[in-house]
């Protein structure tokens, strides 16, 4: 299985995460990427790589330039006012973004949408952390717009990093929050600070001698949305290795580490949860489950059942990763009318899986590839075989025959 694993004992940061996934990329797909997000045009926001060295290690810089200048950016604190609405500057930019500002921007991007749903779903977290903090409601939050944009240049490139390079799971070590104080707008907090506590919850984390802040809310984030499993380095033939460099100078390497291998790995653990609905309406019902799927459930499907009374109802059940369990425990709660869930834990059995890109007289389609013990098991994507067959005014067997020769 193709494994990304993040070393995060010298830190985790945005942007360092963002340069260590942007190096394991081959060299034809770096420019690609910051092709694509400059593409994106999100106001003011530019991106590039310089090559950085950190105690002696040489690795990839990213900039993220907002309205032509680099913010202090790996060790930032993202500034919020609860009960700021309104507040434009003499060239009509907001100062503060909410929530929902927050969303209708990454919507409006030209991206896949299951980059999109990843990237909505982290800045969820980064915003729900903030919210208790601060005793508010998550729609109350309102973020400075150099922040925002800021931190959503940074979750949005991991989100389509993460897309592009495709790994079967994602592990990380422990992180190292650092040490002492951080200033952010309502003064002097300890470090890690209370977001980026809240965000770590539940995954392993240390402090040190180094004093600053080596963890941020944008980095914890990322950790908690997209990392499966928090230990050791596992065992795996590693392919490349990625070294993101921050811009402040410390005692130690200033930088994240990231690496893709495969590892033997073939199973893996998940969790059902199950509620039997008898009053909402089918809408209702493919309304909860486009949700789930957006927000990372594995699989989502319902099932015709009779309930008491002879009601006739639908078994709703969402399969996915442990560590996602009460995330999509509460969107369950939240979509749907029940009142409780059933959890089950189970094992499956996978196929070793990559993405190969095949050629097609119409053009290039990602192709799943998947084997085990001498079986193989090709797919091509079928939203791309379906976008190239509408544009070309064919059917999707056409296609897939033509990919398939």
């Amino acid at each position: 299985m193709k494994t990304l694993y993040i070393d995060c004992s010298m830190g985790a940061a945005g942007d360092m995460l963002m340069a260590a996934l942007y190096e394991l990329l081959p060299e034809a797909e770096r420019q690609e990427f910051l092709t694509k997000m400059n593409g994106l045009e999100i106001p003011g926001v530019r991106v590039s790589a310089e090559q950085k060295e950190t105690c002696g290690i040489t690795g990839t810089h990213v900039r993220v330039e907002i309205f032509g200048e680099e913010e202090g950016k790996d060790h930032e604190h993202h500034h919020h006012d609860p009960d700021h609405h309104h507040d434009h500057d003499g060239h009509g930019h907001h100062h503060h973004s909410g929530l929902a500002e927050i969303r209708k921007l990454i919507d409006s991007l030209d991206l896949p949408e299951k980059v999109k749903a990843d990237a909505k779903a982290v800045y969820e977290i980064i915003a729900g952390a903030e919210s208790r903090v601060h005793g508010r409601e998550m729609d109350q939050i309102h973020f400075h717009e150099v922040g925002t944009l800021d931190a959503v240049a940074d979750v949005v490139g991991n989100s389509l990093l993460i897309h592009m390079i495709k790994p079967g799971q994602i592990t990380a070590s422990a992180v190292h929050v650092g040490s002492g104080t951080v200033r952010c707008a309502h003064g002097v907090l300890p470090v890690p600070a209370p977001a980026t506590a809240l965000i770590l919850q539940g995954i392993p984390a240390y402090g040190g001698e180094i004093k600053g802040e080596l963890c941020t809310p944008t980095g914890a984030a990322l950790l908690r949305y997209f990392v499966d499993e928090f230990g050791p380095m596992p065992a795996m033939r590693t392919g490349a290795v990625g070294y993101g460099i921050g811009t402040k100078e410390f005692p130690q390497a200033n930088c994240v580490r990231a690496m893709t291998g495969e590892t033997d790995k073939q199973s893996a653990d998940v969790i059902e949860l199950a509620a039997n609905l008898d009053d909402m309406t089918a809408e209702e019902i493919g309304f909860a489950m486009e949700i789930l799927l957006e927000a990372g459930a594995l699989d989502v499907y319902a099932q015709p059942i009779v309930m008491k009374k002879s009601r006739p109802a639908v078994k709703l059940v969402c399969m996915a990763k442990p560590e996602d369990r009460m995330r999509m425990a509460d969107l369950m709660l939240k979509h749907t009318t029940t009142i409780g869930l059933r959890e089950y834990s189970c094992s499956r059995i996978t196929m070793e899986r990559e993405i190969e890109k095949r050629q097609s007289p119409w053009g290039e389609v990602d192709v799943k590839v998947c084997r085990k013990d001498g079986l193989t098991k090709v797919k091509a994507e079928f939203d791309q075989l379906a976008t190239l067959a509408k544009e070309h005014g064919l059917s999707v067997r056409e296609i897939r025959e033509k990919i398939d020769e």
